[in-house]
């Protein structure tokens, strides 16, 4: 396999790990990628950054905004200008090891399947390996996604060729569990790469470290994507923590 994959990457006063993030890209032994980037206005230097790497390589390219918007608007801008057959999706400040691509190519390859994800370890916001891995369900059902994200969003890849582009949602945060949902409701049934494919950075002031922003967010979800009343939300945001809170921790392993 030889096609041309894009990568989404929105960004945002990404100074201290942008380089790291562009150059796991660069490592990757599937070499016919494209990376774009997106920079959500940023204020330091993001932008000059990604223009050093952009006069060695032509694989990555710029998009900048004239005012910061968020990370939606970001990822559908990118997406709108990407060429690829499949799109991944890598953060800013997370990182894939050498091998992310070719494996996940391989495996959808293999399988015949139009989207891949794998198990994922984490780092620490300097770079130091955290003994944990996030893995997920062995056969992921739309069901187990609806109540709890297993998908790892820098480990996702879908083909454009079964599913078009997925655009991605206005709700402010969880875009890419609601990309996910979108796709297993398609293909009702997904299984995991059970290797560790990349790294997820963990920050210490980011929403997704805030459970109370976290409950927000999924709140959102279920009210403007779904279009589900309050009563009806807030039934599912008790399966939501449930799940949270007895069932995924069960799927975070010790390496």
């Amino acid at each position: 396999m030889n096609e041309l994959v894009s990568i989404i990457t929105p960004c945002y006063n990404s100074e201290k790990f942008i380089s790291d993030t562009i150059k796991s890209v660069q490592n990757q032994t599937y070499s016919n990628w494209e990376m774009i980037i997106v920079d959500d206005f940023s204020q330091d230097k993001t932008v000059e950054i990604i223009h050093n790497f952009m006069e060695e390589d032509v694989r990555i390219h710029l998009i900048k905004l004239n005012k910061n918007t968020g990370t939606g608007v970001a990822r559908n801008t990118a997406l709108k200008n990407a060429f690829g057959r499949y799109i991944a999706f890598l953060d800013s400040d997370d990182l894939w090891h050498p091998d992310k691509l070719k494996k996940q190519l391989d495996w959808m390859q293999n399988k015949k399947v139009p989207f891949s994800f794998s198990f994922y370890d984490c780092i620490t916001e300097k770079g130091d390996v955290l003994n944990k891995q996030i893995q997920a369900p062995l056969k992921l059902t739309y069901r187990q996604l609806f109540f709890c994200n297993f998908v790892g969003n820098l480990t996702g890849i879908y083909d454009t060729q079964y599913f078009g582009k997925i655009a991605i949602s206005s709700v402010r945060k969880r875009q890419d569990w609601i990309v996910w949902l979108t796709i297993l409701k398609q293909i009702k049934l997904a299984e995991p790469i059970t290797e560790n494919l990349a790294r997820y950075r963990v920050r210490e002031n980011s929403i997704s470290a805030s459970k109370k922003s976290l409950l927000h967010h999924n709140y959102a979800v279920y009210r403007e994507f779904h279009k589900y009343n309050k009563i009806i939300s807030l039934f599912c945001m008790v399966g939501f923590l449930f799940a949270q809170l007895l069932i995924k921790p069960r799927f975070t392993k010790k390496l």
